[in-house]
């Protein structure tokens, strides 16, 4: 008996195909442009367009999350539209100012994008990463019951030569991981070229390997009928061994030159030419590309035989790239656009009058009220858009720490978490820590003993049980609030993003932070970014940094990170030198995280803290002799600002010496050294050249539009400065950090920093070395203060 769904999901389908091809038409030949390519994937999309029907019209429920693959995001918006969740305007204005977005966006588009997807790759991992974490949200006491999803990743072939899909694969089976399903759109064209022969085989073998059931769907019903008609076996074998490409090339010239083809090659005079002669053109056409991805019965099929999901899955999907469009298989299709007359053919074949071009029904085969009534039915799509909201989580008022006279913020990172998991506090409960093998090296152990390691099932500390001393009595159980990761960066920021949406996609709050060195931030840099765009809530902390961690060498010292913390959108960026600034930061973090309003700027220091965001902490293994004073609330606001003044400039300061992190001792020492002839001499303590940027900026525009009394944080700071005095800005770091704070009221700046690679020595040695000590800073106030280059001045005595 036919499936009764087929009718009105045969009628999605081609509604599908149609408003994605004609959307990334418009906006090409309608739309009035620039003079330059609006782009969009026609042939990408078209493969897909039968998948995502079956997926989304029939086996998706509310609670499944899914990852599109970026080139398919115009057959996304188009079933957004039929299920009355996306408006023509924004189709409309696909690729355009305010319109639908080239790529699913969570944060860019108005229609039901469950995650961001366009650095390929990326968005597949996220649904591995997401589905533990939803693991780890469901064995939580506090957590109210929901039922369980499937995340879904529908990608490409050609992505899975992304390194990070490898990488999140190992992680995945380490983990247990389930409730997940990955689709390939195995349509064997890359970008420039076909694929290789037999790949799909590697993907089985590499899926099986890693404990996935993996389901591989290459014909569809018109084939397997085919294939029990005399002559049939003969026709599987040929096509079993038909090389990619000529299989695309046959695609794309059609139906005659396939019946030329096979009758050379496998024509007999027999079964098999009769099994040929049966069918015309057309019809042959239809058969030879009649693969499963392309057809519902199969995929409905397969989709819905799983009866359980306790072990992944990935169904390898063969496609046609371009299937239902003329230029289907062509090698040159990625980024083809069909002609206007081939549109216009097109058109008349979907049965699209002129005119009536975006009309949701128009040409469906099927009557309007009949399909409306189904898409209303249709359980994904149900209960409407599915991002859920989940309470804020209380921050104490304070976050206590037992202080050494000297201490590193690294050191001080350290006891605050460990504190605060020894705490009652509530928001100890929904902290998450994740690591990419190096816990203990960035201080998280006295948390993870105190709170353990996450596992779904308890697991036995050996050396414990043996009796074996070790510092590090981690314990592996469902109640434990740390993942442990190997080694790939990529995947501690893939998994940040996934726990950093938790309270939309599952419902419930977590605080997730994350430690790694500073240095390799540049190795899950992409993920990083992919994170804050899809406005992922995370604490970052990157520990240790700069050439402080000198004995290690150039390798591990980082250079451009604290720049990367300047540009990042979304990340606010945090440098402080001292563990009571750390605190305050710290304390300020848990609440930001947490935002997610609406409404004007802070005019005192004109930061938008409302709309919330992530947090990266830049810190140092430096021990660095701790100021004795109490955080009162006022220094604890101008700290989360970004700067404050250590040591006030007297009204006739010549110079200000402004550093930021681990060269504090240094720029304290210089000031010290300049004292006698520089007795106004200030001391500015930056703890966020990041966030006092963005005020001041943000006060730029603000005057820009009118408020003519729009003062930024840097700019009070800065104000009672003479034009003559002089500023010397100094960070572990690119010094370009900081040289912007000479533009804010025209002061002279010496920019000093680091940016060559280190190399092994003592602190004293590198920062000698890289011109950051005691004084290479004094001379350069010197010479700020003179208004001349350093080389005119002689050089200080030793110990000056």
């Amino acid at each position: 008996m036919a499936d009764p769904r087929l009718r009105c999901l045969q009628a999605i389908e081609r509604k599908v195909l149609w408003l994605a091809t004609w959307t990334i038409h418009a906006a090409n030949h309608l739309r009035d442009g620039d003079g330059v390519k609006v782009g969009g994937h026609q042939a990408s999309s078209a493969s897909l367009a039968t998948i995502m029907t079956a997926l989304y019209g029939a086996v998706l429920r509310p609670e499944d999350r899914v990852a599109v693959k970026p080139h398919a995001s115009p057959n996304f918006h188009a079933l957004q539209y039929l299920f009355g969740l996306q408006t023509r305007d924004k189709l409309e204005t696909f690729r355009g100012f305010k319109g639908a977005q080239s790529y699913p966006s969570r944060t860019k588009d108005v229609d039901d994008v469950d995650f961001s997807t366009g650095s390929v790759g990326l968005g597949v991992a996220q649904t591995l990463f997401a589905s533990l974490v939803q693991d780890y949200v469901r064995a939580k006491p506090w957590a109210a019951p929901r039922p369980t999803g499937r995340m879904v990743a529908l990608l490409g072939d050609g992505e899975m030569d992304e390194g990070n899909i490898f990488e999140a694969l190992l992680e995945g089976w380490k983990h247990g991981l389930r409730n997940c399903w990955w689709v390939i759109d195995y349509n064997r064209q890359s970008l420039d070229a076909v694929i290789r022969e037999g790949l799909w085989e590697r993907f089985e073998s590499i899926f099986s390997n890693f404990g996935w059931d993996v389901v591989v769907l290459k014909y569809g019903t018109l084939l397997e009928a085919a294939f029990a008609e005399p002559g049939g076996e003969a026709l599987r074998r040929w096509i079993d061994t038909c090389p990619n490409g000529l299989y695309s090339a046959l695609c794309f010239q059609g139906g005659a030159a396939w019946r030329r083809r096979l009758t050379d090659q496998i024509g007999d005079g027999g079964d098999v030419s009769r099994l040929i002669a049966a069918r015309d053109d057309d019809d042959l056409a239809r058969l030879m590309t009649n693969l499963a991805g392309h057809d519902l019965p199969t995929l409905l099929d397969a989709f819905e035989a799983r009866s359980s999901d306790e072990r992944p899955a990935c169904f390898i999907a063969y496609t046609i790239k371009g299937f239902g469009l003329p230029l289907a298989g062509h090698k040159d299709n990625h980024a083809g656009l069909m002609t206007p007359k081939q549109t216009e053919l097109f058109q008349a074949r979907m049965g699209v009058r002129p005119g009536h071009e975006w009309d949701p029904f128009e040409g469906a085969g099927v009557p309007e009220a009949e399909l409306r009534a189904f898409l209303d039915a249709v359980p994904f799509a149900r209960g409407g858009r599915r991002r859920l909201e989940a309470e804020r989580v209380p921050v104490p008022a304070a976050l206590p720490y037992n202080a050494a006279p000297t201490m590193s913020t690294q050191a001080g990172f350290g006891n605050i978490l460990s504190d605060l998991a020894r705490s009652g506090e509530p928001i100890a409960d929904r902290i998450v820590t994740t690591s990419p093998d190096v816990t203990v090296s960035t201080n998280l152990s006295g948390f993870v003993n105190r709170r353990g390691l996450f596992a779904k099932a308890d697991m036995a500390d050996t050396f414990r049980s043996e009796r074996i001393p070790s510092t590090a009595t981690w314990e592996f159980s469902p109640k434990g609030q740390h993942l442990e990761l190997g080694i790939a960066e990529s995947n501690l920021f893939t998994c940040l993003s996934a726990l950093g949406l938790s309270h939309s996609l599952f419902g419930e709050r977590l605080i997730p932070i994350g430690t790694l060195y500073d240095p390799f931030i540049y190795r899950g840099a992409d993920a990083l970014n992919y994170a804050c765009y899809q406005d992922a809530r995370f604490i970052l902390v990157a520990t240790p940094s700069g050439v402080t961690l000198a004995p290690e060498g150039g390798a591990h010292q980082s250079i451009g990170t604290p720049l990367v913390g300047l540009a990042q959108d979304g990340l606010s960026s945090f440098e402080p030198a001292f563990v009571d600034e750390l605190a305050a930061i710290l304390r300020w973090s848990f609440d930001y995280v947490q935002r997610d309003g609406e409404g004007d700027p802070d005019e005192r220091d004109w930061l938008r803290d409302e709309t919330g965001g992530s947090v990266y902490l830049r810190l140092s293994t430096r021990p660095v002799e701790q100021i004795r004073r109490t955080m009162a609330p006022e220094l604890a606001r101008d700290v989360v600002s970004g700067g404050y003044w250590l040591r006030a400039p007297g009204p006739n300061a010549r110079a200000v010496i402004a550093y930021q992190g681990a060269v504090a001792p240094d720029a304290i020492a210089a000031a010290g050294l300049l004292a006698e002839d520089f007795r106004d001499i200030g001391v500015l303590a930056v703890t966020s050249a990041d966030r006092l940027n963005s005020g001041w900026q943000a006060a730029e525009r603000a005057r820009q539009r009118g408020n003519a009394h729009a003062l930024s944080h840097v700019e009070r700071l800065l104000a009672p400065l003479s034009r003559d005095c002089g500023l010397v800005t100094v960070i572990d770091g690119h010094p370009a950090t900081l040289a912007w704070l000479g533009g804010v009221m025209g002061h002279r700046v010496k920019a000093l920093g680091v940016e060559h690679f280190g190399q092994t020595g003592t602190v004293a040695d590198l920062y000698r070395h890289h011109g950051i000590d005691a004084n290479a800073i004094a001379h350069a106030a010197q010479a700020a203060a003179k208004g001349r280059p350093a080389r005119y001045l002689d050089a200080l005595p030793e110990g000056r």
